[in-house]
């Protein structure tokens, strides 16, 4: 007899999260990146992002929250979200903010569990409790998984922004939707 997957749960994390979060996140990154991004490039942008002192002060940040999402205890993913002005093509009611998704990573062994959905639903809560107007991320111009993922979700192409990884200059696509629920 199988049993059922245990059920996600996304909390906030605090400042005081902020060693666990940052090994996790580092591991998260260099994962992602090291198979397709020079190593020199890649080890650059972790050294600089990926500290917990780093990590600490993006958490102690108000306009800064950070979800991170556990199954049956264990680490699955974390969202790292900033509410502020949203980016040019990004629409909002008049005095509205916008939250950006920052950061949005899943652990390799909850791919396709429902990992990935649940995060969301909770950075869509996040975005209505703090009366934003719309949801905007960046996204790889080379990760069509991602980009498949974020469409199915709603969202959409409105422009593009560099990312720098140490000499490495990226082209990502700027996404958004509202804060509607999701499909």
């Amino acid at each position: 007899m199988s049993h059922p997957e245990p059920i996600p749960t996304v909390r906030a994390v605090g400042p005081e999260e902020a060693g666990a979060l940052a090994a996790f996140a580092d591991r998260l990154f260099h994962e992602t990146y090291a198979p397709t991004c020079r190593a020199e490039d890649v080890i650059a942008y972790r050294t600089a992002n990926f500290t917990v002192e780093e990590l600490g002060r993006e958490l102690r940040d108000p306009r800064g929250i950070v979800l991170l999402v556990e199954v049956g205890g264990a680490l699955a993913g974390y969202a790292q979200l900033r509410l502020g002005p949203p980016p040019p093509g990004v629409e909002v009611e008049a005095g509205q903010a916008a939250v950006e998704i920052a950061r949005f990573y899943v652990d390799a062994p909850w791919h396709g569990r429902g990992v990935a959905q649940a995060m969301m639903r909770a950075v869509r809560d996040a975005a209505v409790e703090h009366r934003a107007g719309a949801l905007w991320l960046t996204v790889w111009e080379h990760n069509p998984r991602a980009q498949a993922f974020y469409r199915k979700l709603g969202f959409r192409v409105v422009g593009a922004q560099t990312f720098v990884m140490g000499e490495d200059v990226q082209h990502d696509h700027v996404m958004t939707r509202g804060v509607d629920p999701l499909p």
